[in-house]
């Protein structure tokens, strides 16, 4: 059996928290409190390409809009 978090063939969704962090998480799986969706379910692979698009400075937010 396959850990759910690296199963290719999953569905899986993109969640981020206050900090605009992303997490990739398997779909059939409970969200973290302090986290939302914000895309999928989708593939693995499109989930990954979402994230590339979006997240482009890893920072935390404070970190980012620190003067």
């Amino acid at each position: 059996m396959t850990h759910p978090f690296d199963d290719p063939d999953s569905d899986y969704q993109i969640l981020v928290n206050s900090r605009e962090q992303h997490s990739m998480w398997p779909s059939g799986i409970r969200v973290p409190h302090g986290w939302s969706p914000v895309f999928g379910p989708d593939s693995r692979q499109a989930c990954r390409d979402y994230v590339e698009a979006r997240w482009t400075d890893i920072r935390p937010v404070p970190l980012r809009t620190a003067p």
